[in-house]
């Protein structure tokens, strides 16, 4: 996995320059770094030292200017240029604003001035300064040693321009007395443009940050996986006639934000602002910087709740405390990087808990959480689950875009996926994606673990590999068709990843395992979707884990017949209600699917299905509807299912088909076989969670989410019994992952 480390350290001695989380360090800072080498030995007295070696741009009126007034003479000549040019836009003098524009911008080794950032209360302040920049003359550039250097400054300028002051170039006080049209009394004026950059002129020195212009929205970086954000473009990205394909996920920014403009839409939720402590908070990322070449961000993400479960006695409340780093970036156009490292304790609801430990690894420790990794005990009631991701991503030309990292991936236009969803941990890939023509042709590559005990060799966990195929076509404006195929494979005799799995050819592997011709599993599936208007859309998909002919039309229900389909509908804008986002699915798996004789090779990773979260031998339907207006959202799920558990705690040995993780072998029936055989359970799972977006930048929200989960068993038993939960959560989330509680 790749990593990404960041270690810091600032020695101060005075005059640092702070904004916008640039940080300079002081002149003499490598006098101070030196003096701790140096201490017992030499006695270095900090004083300001003036290099005699540079000297500053010049403009033609400063000619005649002496050596000790150029400084002051650029500062004044500049401001005069500026000011004399400058027409207050007619908003801004309409609306009576008094204030500050800042610019920071460079004099270029040309003598050519080139903005770099403007803070302004107006956009058509900016407007104006660029106009204004754009007419400034060419001059003689700053000088190091006799040769030509570019050199950076900040230049505030007051609005009204009447409060700015105008003089002669050449005076050569430090400090000018200006007497204000408006005032009978003088004011001192300092020089107001100075210099930001330092005269060491190394390279470290010379690394700021320019204009922070989001080109995250433009990179190769992955939108991270959330129902609720990808519902957000989920229209603008399947409007009839587009040439893109919905269903490989997650998608990256660059190629969403063709049809669903991020920076935009952000602007529409932006908060108005005056300090640099809100607008981390309300509107940006906490640290960003850009080059020409490069940027980086850096935030801090945070999954802090505190709940009730109501039917719960053990407990008074559930918890969650997760704090999280997140860094992100791009080196050149083509080189992207992304790392999130979380750190998690918590306690959920009763019925949560249960599942957890249910399928705990080897080893002896209490669970896994689902979806996140595997917990250790945290004081006596509580699980510490550290998790961390990250990938780095490149794309060498437009048609191609390759991966390597940990993480999730997820195929479907749906909720769930019954081919590869984002419902397991975190896990090693490798993945190609090649779109052209109408086509888009996805190849992902996985490492996975089985951590049951009667695999544990060593305290190690059993490594399988699975290789993924995907094709999309879009077959007609309206109509998407895809191919799926998936090939798994056990390390066995310590043989590690086998290279006979890269072939990226759809279907050649399965066709292989169909005759026996590796040891092996493979499942093979297809996938649809049909735009009925730039709205509404259906989709579905059809999984085949084993296939024979003679039973599927023997009518006689074969347990070879693993199979399972989805069909779904999604409307946006409904009823022409802005925002208003509905969803209708229903799911079916026929028992054993995606179990295997032999268990490692079933498909599965840290005890948890790479599809449905339940496994198989399920029904279920699902409504969903989500609503959005400004910085507010609220979602509504209602789940009902039916499934078919096993009487293990009866003694019993035999495979009803549900859980993946038991063999073909120990199972109930030949022939027969039906969805919900076993200990029928009918369930219900219904959720409201309503929030509001504090930062839309980095999607953090402050939200309520109530739960409500009824489980009827046709039999109790240890492991499957009757119970009812009602569980209330409040708390702030940095939603990047996609989090399920419908177990």
């Amino acid at each position: 996995m790749p990593g990404f480390f960041i270690f810091a350290y600032f020695a101060f001695r005075k005059n640092v320059y702070y904004d916008r989380f640039e940080i300079k360090a002081p002149e003499d800072m490598k006098h101070f770094l030196l003096l701790l080498f140096l201490i017992s030995g030499l006695y270095l007295s900090a004083q300001e030292t003036t290099n005699f070696s540079e000297i500053y741009p010049k403009f033609p009126e400063c000619e005649t200017a002496a050596y000790e007034s150029q400084q002051q003479c650029f500062d004044q000549t500049l401001v005069n240029l500026v000011v004399s040019a400058f027409q207050v836009p007619e908003k801004v003098a309409s609306e009576d604003y008094h204030g500050t524009l800042t610019v920071i911008f460079e004099v270029t080794e040309e003598g050519a001035f080139e903005l770099i950032y403007q803070d302004a209360a107006y956009e058509e302040l900016k407007e104006e300064m660029k106009r204004v920049f754009g007419q400034l003359p060419v001059i003689e550039p700053a000088t190091y040693n006799g040769r030509p250097i570019h050199m950076q400054f900040k230049m505030p300028i007051q609005i009204p321009l009447s409060r700015n002051s105008v003089v002669d170039p050449v005076k050569r006080e430090d400090e000018i007395r200006l007497k204000e049209p408006d005032s009978s009394e003088e004011e001192v004026v300092k020089n107001p443009v100075s210099d930001i950059r330092d005269t060491g002129l190394d390279e470290y020195d010379q690394i700021r940050s320019g204009e922070f212009t989001s080109p995250r929205y433009k990179s190769s970086i992955n939108i991270p996986l959330s129902h609720e954000f990808y519902g957000r473009f989920d229209a603008a990205f399947n409007q009839i006639g587009l040439n893109t394909h919905s269903a490989s996920k997650p998608f990256l920014f660059n190629e969403v934000n063709k049809y669903y403009d991020f920076q935009d839409e952000l602007g529409k939720l932006q908060r108005s602002t005056a300090t640099l402590a809100g607008r981390k908070l309300w509107n940006e990322h906490l640290i960003r910087f850009q080059a020409d070449d490069y940027w980086f961000t850096i935030d801090a993400g945070f999954d802090l709740e505190i709940g009730k479960d109501f039917e719960d006695e053990e407990f008074d409340f559930t918890y969650n405390n997760t704090r999280a780093a997140i860094i992100q970036g791009g080196l050149g156009k083509n080189l992207n990087f992304y790392t999130v490292v979380y750190e998690n304790q918590g306690r959920f609801a009763g019925y949560y808990n249960r599942y957890a430990e249910s399928i705990s690894p080897a080893g002896g420790d209490p669970a896994i959480v689902p979806g996140r990794g595997i917990a250790k005990e945290f004081m006596n009631d509580g699980y510490d689950y550290p998790v961390a991701e990250g990938y780095l991503s490149f794309s060498p030309g437009d048609f191609i875009n390759i991966q390597f990292g940990h993480g999730k991936n997820f195929i479907g236009d749906g909720y769930r996926s019954l081919l590869l969803s984002d419902n397991a941990s975190p896990y090693p890939f490798f993945k190609l994606n090649t779109t052209f023509w109408k086509l888009k042709y996805t190849n992902t590559w996985m490492s996975l673990r089985d951590v049951r005990d009667d695999v544990v060799n060593s305290g190690s966990y059993r490594t399988k590999y699975i290789a993924n195929h995907y094709l999309s076509w879009n077959a007609t404006k309206r109509l998407n068709i895809g191919f799926f195929e998936s090939v798994m494979w056990e390390n066995d005799n310590g043989r590690g990843f086998d290279i006979n799995y890269l072939n990226p050819v759809i279907f050649y592997r399965a066709i292989e395992f169909s005759t026996g011709a590796d040891g092996g599993n493979a499942i093979i599936g297809l996938t649809g979707k049909y735009k009925f208007t730039d709205q509404l859309y259906a989709y579905g998909q059809w999984v085949i884990d084993e296939f024979s002919s003679v039973d599927v039309f023997g009518g006689e229900g074969s347990w070879k017949n693993k199979l399972g389909f989805q069909l779904g509908l999604k409307y946006s804008k409904a009823f022409d209600v802005p925002n208003l986002f509905l969803q209708a699915e229903y799911n079916q798996v026929r028992p054993y699917t995606f179990s295997h004789n032999s268990i490692v090779l079933n498909y599965g990773h840290n005890n948890q299905s790479m599809a449905h979260q339940w496994g198989a031998n399920f029904r279920e339907y699902i409504a969903i509807a989500r609503y959005r207006k400004d910085r507010w959202y609220g979602d509504a799920k209602l789940i009902i299912g039916k499934r078919g558990f096993d009487f293990v705690d009866e003694g019993s040995n035999t495979n009803y088909g549900q859980n993946i993780y038991r063999t073909e072998e120990e199972r109930a029936l030949e022939t027969g076989v039906k969805i919900g055989q076993g200990n029928t359970t009918n369930s219900i799972f219904g959720s409201l969670e309503a929030g509001y977006i504090v930062n839309p930048t980095t999607n953090l929200k402050l939200f309520g989410r109530l739960i409500y989960r009824d489980f009827n068993t046709l039999q109790n038993t240890v492991s499957h019994f009757d119970n009812s939960t009602v569980w209330l959560n409040f708390g702030v989330r940095t939603d990047i992952f996609n989090w399920y509680f419908d177990y």
